[in-house]
């Protein structure tokens, strides 16, 4: 068996899942929202597998999809694409994601990651060659410096995998730290690949800044978009790929060999949603930014240290305030003991982790994260009790 993926450990997100189910807790863990998503869009994909066409459709995507994609980031984040030779469709981000680095590293070439850090990401690197090297993003702000990046860069680095905005912490990082960023790719000769499934979801009057608009990076950033994200449509699966045809030319040959191709009606419904007026978009950043501050208020009155979220399904806290340093102890007793689901941040580190942050799920409704926030009431309690936890 492949060592990469027969050593591995059951994903945090199935464990806490799992024991969310097995204890009838409410799920703040796993990233999913608990709307079906938009009706239209949902309809568009029931008209086109009833009354569509559902053979193979081009491995790069179907034309009124890349065009829908090109269309949608010029018109939010001014990005020139020519959706022919530019734009390609997967099966999911996360597809994207393992296309891109088997098509853009060889065995032992580096690749830069930022912890905390998609769990997805290290075993994908494995498992094309690569070694992974880390920049260790520290709490509250989450934020890097010249002194990081130079620590992490080397004559050998080819890729660097940036997450923007980032999960699990809710950051969304500015332009001078897109910049930064991108000096170093320059000067080492990198390819950025940027996680951007969460560019919609930015909150508090933000915009997101994507990688391709930072100059000398056109021709080195492989941009990975999320349908599934923008349509709080998770299962779905649709990623939006773009990149300069040099690189695109590569990324469509190493997806040729994994999924091919992505549901056709999934993806007529897609290019309709792209082409939603921007008051969707509005309106869907309002709903998730009032959710957040639903639950960041709840959990704040209950003795929580709640850190800024500026993006994401997500919000952190800090537990060393109560003088926790285990956050996976604690999220294990809070299924078990309280019937609240979450996920301990330690778990997106390979070394060097922090142990006191956990991370909660406001995308849901009003009446689950009042009903979690009950089940969080006298958490001094619950504290004391962890002491005679297992």
């Amino acid at each position: 068996m492949n060592s990469v993926f027969s050593q591995l450990p059951t994903t945090i997100f199935e464990v806490m899942s799992g024991l969310a189910r097995d204890h009838k807790a409410i799920n703040l863990g796993q990233g999913f929202p608990d709307d079906p998503g938009p009706d239209d869009v949902r309809r568009k994909a029931a008209d086109a597998v009833l009354n569509g066409y559902n053979q193979y459709p081009s491995m790069m995507g179907l034309p009124e999809l890349r065009q829908a994609i090109a269309d949608h980031y010029r018109r939010f984040q001014k990005a020139d694409l020519d959706p022919d030779r530019e734009v390609l469709v997967t099966s999911g981000a996360t597809e994207a994601i393992a296309g891109a680095l088997f098509a853009l590293i060889e065995q032992g070439d580096e690749v830069v990651l930022f912890q905390p850090t998609y769990d997805a990401y290290v075993p994908l690197v494995k498992r094309a060659g690569g070694v992974p090297k880390f920049v260790n993003l520290r709490p509250p702000h989450w934020t890097f410096t010249e002194e990081d990046l130079a620590a992490a860069f080397s004559a050998r680095t080819r890729v660097v995998i940036f997450n923007n905005p980032l999960n699990p912490c809710g950051v969304v990082y500015s332009r001078a730290q897109l910049e930064l960023l991108a000096s170093f790719c320059i000067r080492h000769d990198v390819v950025a690949i940027c996680d951007e499934v969460w560019e919609h979801l930015v909150f508090d009057g933000r915009s997101h800044v994507s990688m391709l608009s930072i100059p000398g990076m056109r021709e080195r950033t492989v941009k990975i978009g999320s349908a599934g994200k923008i349509f709080s449509l998770t299962g779905w699966k649709v990623g939006l790929v773009a990149a300069a045809p040099d690189l695109m030319k590569v990324l469509a040959k190493a997806h040729q060999f994994l999924t091919f191709t992505t549901p056709p009606n999934l993806q007529v419904a897609v290019a309709y949603g792209l082409g939603k007026d921007d008051a969707y978009f509005a309106n869907m950043r309002m709903e998730f930014q009032r959710s957040r501050d639903r639950l960041s208020y709840g959990l704040s009155e209950r003795g929580f240290s709640v850190m800024p979220s500026e993006g994401t399904y997500f919000v952190t806290v800090d537990l060393s305030g109560f003088g926790l340093k285990d956050d996976a102890v604690f999220c294990r007793e809070l299924v078990l003991k309280r019937g609240v689901a979450a996920i301990p941040v330690s778990a997106f580190y390979t070394i060097n982790p922090v142990r006191h942050v956990v991370r909660f799920c406001f995308a849901k409704h009003d009446a689950t994260l009042d009903a979690a926030l009950e089940r969080l009431e006298n958490m001094q309690s619950f504290i004391d009790g962890l002491g005679n936890s297992p």
